[in-house]
C-alpha cells in the first residue's frame, strides 16, 4: 500500500509548520506518492511566488519530485473522477475540484490520502484518510 500526499500536507511541510520528512520516516512500512493534479497545484504555488520565496518553494518541490512517484490522471481515473463528481454534486456535497481528482486517484488504487483537509475529503464515500500528527519541524 502507498499513501497519497495531499497538497496541504506538502505545503505545510514547505512552510516548516509540519515535519513532512520526519512523518514519512515514522511511517517506515509505507510508501508515498502524489497525484498529478497535486503536482500542478504545487507548481502553481511556485509560479505565483517571487524572489527568495519562489526559489525556496521550487527547491522544495523539485526535491520531492525526485523522491516521490507521481500518479497519472489516466482514463480510468477520469471515469472514477466523473462518477464521484456527479455523486457529490447530486448530494449537494461538492468539494474542491482538485480534491475530487485526488480522491479519484486514491480510490482507483485503494490507497488512503494523507491530508489536513478532513472537512472536504470526509464527504467522499469509502475514501480512507490519514491525518498526520502536526509536529513542528524544529
Amino acid at each position: 500500500m502507498a499513501i497519497i500526499l495531499d497538497a496541504d500536507v506538502v505545503i505545510q511541510g514547505e512552510r516548516g509548520v509540519f515535519d513532512l520528512a520526519g512523518w514519512c520516516q515514522e511511517q517506515s512500512d509505507e510508501t508515498f506518492a502524489m497525484a498529478a493534479v497535486t503536482v500542478a497545484e504545487l507548481w502553481h504555488g511556485v509560479e505565483r511566488s517571487t524572489g527568495a520565496i519562489r526559489a525556496k518553494r521550487e527547491r522544495y518541490l523539485r526535491s520531492l519530485l525526485t523522491t516521490l512517484p507521481i500518479l497519472p490522471y489516466s482514463e480510468p481515473t477520469a471515469y472514477l473522477h466523473a462518477r464521484l463528481w456527479a455523486a457529490l454534486a447530486a448530494r449537494g456535497a461538492m468539494i474542491g475540484f482538485y480534491d475530487v481528482m485526488v480522491a479519484a486517484t486514491a480510490l482507483e488504487r485503494g490507497w488512503p490520502v494523507a491530508t489536513f483537509n478532513v472537512r472536504h475529503f470526509a464527504a467522499v464515500p469509502d475514501l480512507r484518510l490519514i491525518v498526520p500528527s502536526m509536529k513542528s519541524s524544529e
